[in-house]
């Protein structure tokens, strides 16, 4: 209890914790105060991933750069996982596929954008790695690739029907599974001197127990999981209220508010003249979505799900992905950056951000 309160003190969003009990408490007392509950089960999942976040780096740095590695990728984007799985259960779909979109995009233009916005209001000129960046954004290109494939026969193809977009759905998530561990081989063992950069920890951060880090673990991870369900609950109801669709909660809340820890990271490297960092944490988060947590939500869909997930995707979001994939590497192939470069990539998420809130797409929600 003392080293969870120490922690409080050092990272101040930790105080928002207290907004967990208090979410579930008027889960049983109001249940039927939707609006009330979206936005408490918002603010109490930013804590909860910043703890989750502590506590995979204290692993990673105990267990060494393999196993670290490996962990630090499965947990980036649990946050997200979890609400999107709870999502998933409770059939809508529409939230699921756009908050798969919104993780990509928001990583893509949101976090690396601010990244260097705010690097740059600092320092004049900043460099990164174009090696490790292009390699990221190679691989994050491909990922894209495969999960519009379904989506671009649906809107061509007008006579494909629903057994072949399942079909197509089922092998691109298991080829995408594949280059997932592929990815995870090249960057952590034959190719790792590349990575470098992007997974140095900081040598003044002081780093928890490994049994604390362990058990924290594992009762955040719960706590995530109870308070996705209340956030999945209520998200219809209060997305109403304050004019907003599942559409443009997956696509922008989600992104924004599971990301948080990660988001601080970022900024705080771009800041301290780290953009490799800043530039790994956005770019691998939205790798990963694409080529982890898509496939692995279509597989699951089939266990856990009312009826099978595709991977075809609305029009919009097809455009916005691709926009988000092709700017990245205009933007970084001369390995530097100033703050006017983050600026046209934060107006770009804010076009999208704003299309999706005024004009709600219509298409493909499940």
């Amino acid at each position: 209890m003392n080293a969870l309160i120490k922690e409080i003190r050092k990272h101040p969003l930790l105080w928002l914790l207290f907004f967990v009990p208090a979410v579930l408490a008027f889960q049983k007392l109001r249940p039927e105060a939707h609006t009330l509950l979206f936005v408490l089960s918002v603010l109490a999942i930013v804590p909860l991933a910043e703890l989750l976040s502590l506590a995979t780096e204290s692993v990673a740095a105990k267990t060494g750069d393999a196993v670290g590695g490996l962990l630090n990728a499965t947990l980036a984007n649990l946050t997200e996982l979890v609400i999107a799985i709870t999502a998933l259960r409770a059939g809508q779909y529409m939230l699921v596929k756009a908050s798969i979109a919104g993780a990509i995009v928001t990583n893509t233009l949101f976090v690396a954008g601010s990244s260097f916005f705010l690097g740059g209001l600092k320092y004049h000129v900043q460099e990164f790695n174009r090696t490790s960046t292009r390699l990221q954004a190679s691989l994050l290109f491909m990922a894209n690739i495969a999960l519009l494939a379904a989506s671009a026969v649906a809107e061509v193809d007008t006579a494909s029907d629903a057994a072949f977009t399942g079909n197509l759905s089922i092998g691109l998530a298991v080829l995408l599974l594949l280059i997932y561990g592929l990815g995870m081989m090249f960057s952590l063992k034959t190719h790792r001197e590349i990575f470098v950069s992007a997974e140095h920890t900081e040598a003044d951060e002081e780093l928890w127990p490994i049994g604390f880090a362990l058990a924290a673990l594992v009762g955040v991870t719960l706590l995530v999981a109870m308070v996705s369900e209340v956030f999945v609950e209520s998200v219809q109801q209060a997305a109403e209220k304050f004019g907003m669709t599942p559409a443009f909660v997956g696509f922008i809340v989600v992104p924004l508010v599971g990301g948080a820890a990660e988001m601080g990271s970022a900024f705080s490297g771009a800041r301290k003249n780290r953009l490799d960092l800043s530039l790994g944490i956005a770019l691998g988060s939205a790798s990963q979505i694409a080529l982890f947590v898509a496939p692995l939500l279509v597989l699951l869909s089939y266990i856990i799900g009312p009826a099978p997930m595709d991977l075809q995707f609305w029009p919009g979001a097809m455009i916005m992905m691709l926009t988000a994939c092709i700017t990245i590497p205009l933007v970084t192939s001369g390995g530097r950056s100033a703050w006017f470069v983050g600026a046209v990539m934060l107006t770009i998420w804010v076009i999208f951000a704003m299309t999706l809130y005024f004009l709600p797409p219509q298409g493909s929600g499940g």
